[in-house]
């Protein structure tokens, strides 16, 4: 734990025991909200792609030539816009376990041929592995209690692509999670103004629009990223397998971290979790 500590609110009288006591959560739930503000506070899929390529990966996004780097926005938003149409229409209503593994198997195969025929590749299978991770992020929200029929719920699982596009410089990142999902919040809240009584999700409304490019601006670098990282040439397949594991499983965490905490904030109110949430963020070390 960190010494930081020293320079947070007093302690409790009883010293041995966590700040974490001074609010209602049970036992079980802050080890769950503990684990949550690892994932969602935690060393960014940048620093993870530095350690693949043998550099720092925010210089080999910045050396991505511009025609590249826009035609990698373009097929963001389009892979968001299809993920969305597709991906929750089929996860079954039953069952708790999240095929997530299953899911990060086929991400990564096709991650495979990016990484085989370069950064002119992601262009053909950002579509198909944005599917399967907003299915994989589905699953996982299913599993913490929500209800994929609920229109916001499938606005929350495509939230947490924005949730992973900071870099050392992003504010928002800075600020933490929770300044990520209010920078959201007047987004989503006119796109479900705009659903209202039609019970489904229809991303072709201008509310949805312009909340999914706002998603995915912050999407489009953890993509860039990525693409970058597989454009080094000693990233052949393999490479490319490695770098796709590592970007479905940056984004499952975020989702179970997300799905964590909005679980705990029905059970306990959201402003008793964020309370807790930065008490556990300032007392440990990320």
């Amino acid at each position: 734990m960190s010494q930081d500590l020293r320079r947070q609110e007093p302690l409790p009288v009883d010293a041995g025991r966590p700040a974490m006591s001074e609010i209602a959560l049970s036992a079980e739930d802050r080890e769950a909200l503990r684990r949550a503000v690892l994932a969602l506070e935690g060393p960014s899929y940048v620093a993870r792609l530095s350690a693949l390529a043998g550099r720092p990966i925010e210089l080999l996004g910045q050396a991505l030539p511009e025609p590249v780097s826009d035609m990698i926005s373009r097929a963001t938003q389009a892979a968001l816009t299809r993920a969305l149409r597709y991906a929750l229409k089929t996860i079954p209503k039953e069952g708790k376990d999240p095929e997530t593994r299953a899911h990060k198997a086929l991400a990564v195969l096709s991650g495979a041929m990016g990484g085989a025929l370069g950064v002119s590749a992601v262009l053909v299978e950002l579509p198909i592995s944005t599917t399967i991770m907003l299915r994989s992020i589905a699953w996982i929200a299913q599993s913490e209690g929500e209800d994929l029929e609920d229109p916001e719920t499938a606005l929350a699982c495509v939230q947490v692509f924005a949730l992973g596009g900071h870099s050392g410089s992003d504010n928002l990142h800075e600020a933490g999670y929770f300044a990520v999902r209010a920078a959201m919040a007047k987004s989503v809240t006119r796109a479900l103004q705009q659903m209202a009584g039609r019970g489904v999700v229809d991303e072709s409304t201008s509310a949805i629009m312009r909340l999914l490019a706002q998603i995915g601006s912050r999407f489009g670098v953890v993509v860039s990223q990525k693409a970058a990282a597989q454009a080094v040439p000693v990233l052949g397949a393999i490479g490319g397998a490695a770098v796709n594991a590592a970007f479905v499983d940056h984004f499952q965490r975020l989702a179970r971290g997300h799905f964590t905490v909005r679980r705990l904030e029905r059970t306990y109110g959201k402003g008793t979790v964020r309370q807790a949430y930065n008490q556990v963020r300032a007392n440990i070390r990320i």
